[in-house]
């Protein structure tokens, strides 16, 4: 393969380690928030905790906007400053309300980078590469996780405004992602969607050298005169991946994955674990999550991307449900975090890998920004739903109750990946509409049947 395209793909990339070192980070400072506040479980969930995904919700919302207007490039950059913005004015903030405003900014930066980075990357990658090279955006998320939880565990004995080193150390990867920015190219299909064929040609010989650059020119070209002006993603002819985008987005956050990743120390003390020992046990998650995250995108365009889901769904099942029954049943020591390795096993092999692959693969090129952002908006809005009553609930029922739910959940998404999940590997991007109105007639036909 191309070196440029990996580098320019690992690059656009890294905004997933902003995206996964800013979601996770707060954990760290949880309980010390809300004690230095002296917030209600209602604010802190709601507003303290969550404030960061409302901005993603309105980021996923909106960001299509300057994906598709200012390019893919220049809202990857903007992305990096929203993020260096968000560490610093977090951690300096004194009172719960600017914290919220400048955690709201990280989340913008979230929400746009699950737009511009997977579809960049998508626009560059050989159709045979492509699931891997877009899975580098996964697996930087969940390296920054796992980076996140070390520097909490790292920074959580430096008096007591731990908390701000832990908030405000995101500076530095934000600034460096920032100026690495500048080194890659514009999306040629994006060039090509507003006319700059020159530069389209150029960055396209770059990108494959032996092939012809002009029938790729024209197969592009062809692909974007079958999407009109004045069509949309809400169009009726898009109707059957706008459902695959919902679905797709709607499992990924049911299966409580951000509940758990925001509450992972909070979620350990309740299986009965000292403080210490939920924060290494969080550390463990971290590795887990990123070794089989690797295997994932190892086998994304080998194995494809339904049978990682089917893998991942029944993961999901046997490791929720063993978790529930541990909160029911009382059993304590070292078997909830085994379960839960097992579930972030499960997730990280799944739909870790495949959901950001599979969104950006669905819609045609002049459609790719609104149908990532369609599907990025439903994960984010249920991301922020989910993780702020993640503290009633366990006040309320416990936490036996609230696994068992998601445990339900991902039945339902294993029936969506058995008679509904077309796979995508191997298609090119301009070749997936016809692919997925083959899947399309071939459901409704069996349907009726």
């Amino acid at each position: 393969m191309n070196k440029k395209i990996i580098l320019w793909s690992v690059i656009a990339s890294l905004a997933g380690f902003l995206f996964g070192f800013d979601t996770v980070v707060i954990s760290g400072a949880d309980k010390t928030l809300q004690e230095l506040w002296n917030s209600s479980d209602f604010f802190h969930g709601s507003v303290v905790m969550a404030m960061a995904l409302w901005g993603t919700v309105i980021g996923a919302i909106f960001g299509a906007i300057p994906t598709n207007k200012l390019g893919r490039k220049k809202t990857l950059m903007i992305i990096g400053i929203l993020f260096t913005i968000s560490a610093l004015g977090s951690a300096l903030s004194n009172d719960p309300w600017t914290f919220a405003f400048f955690r709201f900014i990280g989340g913008l930066g979230i929400g746009a980078s699950t737009i511009a980075a997977p579809s960049y990357i998508s626009e560059i990658a050989p159709s045979k590469e492509r699931g891997r090279l877009v899975s580098l955006y996964q697996f930087n998320i969940v390296f920054g996780i796992l980076i996140a939880f070390l520097s909490n565990y790292v920074l959580s004995d430096t008096g007591e405004n731990a908390w701000r080193w832990m908030l405000g150390i995101q500076v530095v990867p934000a600034l460096i992602y920032t100026l690495l920015i500048f080194y890659i190219p514009e999306s040629p299909r994006w060039l090509l969607s507003n006319n700059n064929h020159v530069k389209a040609a150029q960055i396209l010989k770059q990108i494959e050298p032996d092939s012809d650059v002009e029938r790729i020119i024209s197969d592009i070209k062809n692909s974007n005169k079958d999407v009109k002006v004045t069509e949309t993603i809400l169009s009726d002819k898009y109707r059957f991946p706008l459902i695959l985008a919902f679905l797709m987005a709607a499992f990924n956050q049911l299966s409580g994955i951000n509940a758990f990743l925001y509450y992972a120390p909070r979620i350990f003390q309740e299986a009965g674990l000292g403080q210490s020992t939920a924060l290494l046990s969080s550390i463990g998650i971290g590795i887990i999550n990123l070794i089989f995250t690797l295997i994932g995108v190892f086998l994304i365009d080998r194995l494809g991307r339904k049978k990682l889901m089917f893998i991942g769904s029944i993961g999901y099942i046997a490791s929720l449900g063993l978790v529930s029954a541990a909160f029911f049943y009382g059993w304590t020591g070292m078997l909830v975090p085994i379960f839960l390795f097992l579930f972030i096993a499960s997730h990280a092999i799944g739909q870790g890998a495949v959901i950001w692959v599979f969104i950006s693969e669905i819609f045609p090129n002049q459609l790719r920004a609104s149908g990532q952002a369609f599907g990025s908006s439903v994960h984010w809005v249920l991301a922020a739903i989910i993780p702020s009553l993640v503290p009633i609930f366990f006040s309320e029922f416990g936490a036996g109750y609230m696994f068992a739910f998601f445990a339900v959940m991902m039945v339902f998404q294993l029936l969506f990946v058995l008679f509904l999940m077309p796979e995508t590997k191997g298609v090119a991007l301009e070749d997936m509409e016809l692919s997925l109105k083959f899947k399309k007639i071939n459901y409704l036909t069996n349907s009726s049947c």
